[in-house]
């Protein structure tokens, strides 16, 4: 299995632009530049390759966690998660230093205990994780059955 997403670029690192698509047609010319990466904490002039990375490992956390609560027999009212990338400048320049993952969860009639082994289990064991090993990722859990 393979995905793919392309991106255009045009112009100086600084002053330069481009865009983001893919053939889902989810990002379709999405615009991104390092004004809307470095300059716009909100996101909303354009995305970043950091706010790709927390969709994408918020999204595959989900997924991994719903099918470890799956194999239990239960199943997740709601897995609410928000994924924040940090990103720092050090002497190197800029790096990703951490993720942190805040997890939110409903699952009837599952014991809380449960949930937490699992979701610490879906931290380490879904392949957005697994390809970040090299970034520390911390999580906060809040549940309710």
């Amino acid at each position: 299995m393979k995905r793919k997403a392309t991106s255009i670029w045009k112009g100086s690192g600084k002053e330069g632009s481009g865009t983001l698509s893919s053939p889902s047609s989810f990002f379709d010319n999405t615009p991104y530049s390092a004004r809307t990466r470095f300059e716009n904490e909100d996101g909303k002039q354009g995305t970043n390759p950091e706010e790709l990375i927390a969709a994408a490992h918020a999204g595959c956390f989900n997924m991994a966690l719903s099918f470890q609560i799956s194999g239990k027999g239960y199943t997740a009212d709601e897995l609410n998660t928000v994924a924040t990338v940090n990103l720092e400048k050090g002497d190197d320049g800029y790096a990703i230093t951490g993720i942190h993952l805040d997890l939110k969860g409903k699952v009837p009639d599952m014991d809380e205990a449960e949930f937490k082994e699992l979701a610490h289990a879906a931290k380490e064991g879904c392949p957005v994780s697994k390809a970040l090993k090299a970034v520390p990722v911390s999580l906060d859990i809040s549940f309710s059955s």
